[in-house]
């Protein structure tokens, strides 16, 4: 049960590379263009096409909502250096009694193999356990989702099995339309003992310093 407590606080994190921080007005824009990527409508379940007035409610209402009624809280990934929206994560499903939650998270198409899912992945399940005192984090990856799964790897997660049939992802027929199709799901967990090591590899592998705060 969700009690007056039971609600993450207003932050931002940063790590060498990254802001990660509440959505703005200024995010319509950006979030629109990478909401209306084929990658991203592949897996996700977001509206398509994806218009400015659904980024709009997602930036005023539909984001902020997620923290301030206890489900979880969304970040906007954003570079350090040029300031530009470049993705998402997400803590939902927050469970305070077992002190868990699910991450999901989206790359904008202009942004990838920079290593910025796992980078802005890790910063906040680091701050989620040392900060929150969180004990588990989910993470379910669709069984065709190669580079979710990778990234799941990259920061340490286990998988713990497959739910089959639970997931519907979008794929284009020969007419370029999208159409619904059932693929599986691939659980993941991340235990705050999972980490011991790993900010360091990831930061070695991606050639940064591995390091976040939070305010």
């Amino acid at each position: 049960m969700t009690t007056a407590n039971s609600m993450f606080p207003d932050i931002s994190i940063s790590t060498e590379r990254l802001v990660l921080r509440p959505f703005e007005e200024a995010d319509v824009d950006g979030l629109t263009d990478m909401m209306n990527d084929e990658h991203v409508v592949a897996w996700t379940t977001a509206p398509q096409p994806y218009t400015e007035s659904d980024a709009r409610a997602w930036v005023t209402e539909l984001a902020p909502a997620e923290r301030t009624e206890g489900r979880g809280i969304v970040f906007a990934v954003t570079e350090f250096l040029t300031q530009r929206l470049v993705g998402i994560v997400h803590l939902q499903h927050t469970d305070w009694r077992v002190r868990s939650s699910e991450i999901a998270y989206v790359v904008a198409p202009w942004a990838r193999g920079e290593g910025y899912a796992s980078e802005a992945a890790l910063a906040v399940t680091q701050w989620l356990f040392r900060d929150q005192g969180f004990e588990r984090l989910e993470l379910r990856t669709a069984a065709d989702n190669v580079a979710s799964q990778q990234v799941a790897q990259k920061i340490g997660c286990i998988s713990e099995g497959i739910l089959r049939g639970a997931c519907i992802a979008r794929t284009r027929d020969d007419n370029g339309d999208w159409n619904d199709t059932r693929t599986d799901l691939i659980v993941w967990s991340l235990l705050p003992e999972d980490l011991d090591g790993i900010a360091d590899q990831l930061a070695e592998a991606s050639g940064y310093t591995a390091f976040s705060e939070w305010n």
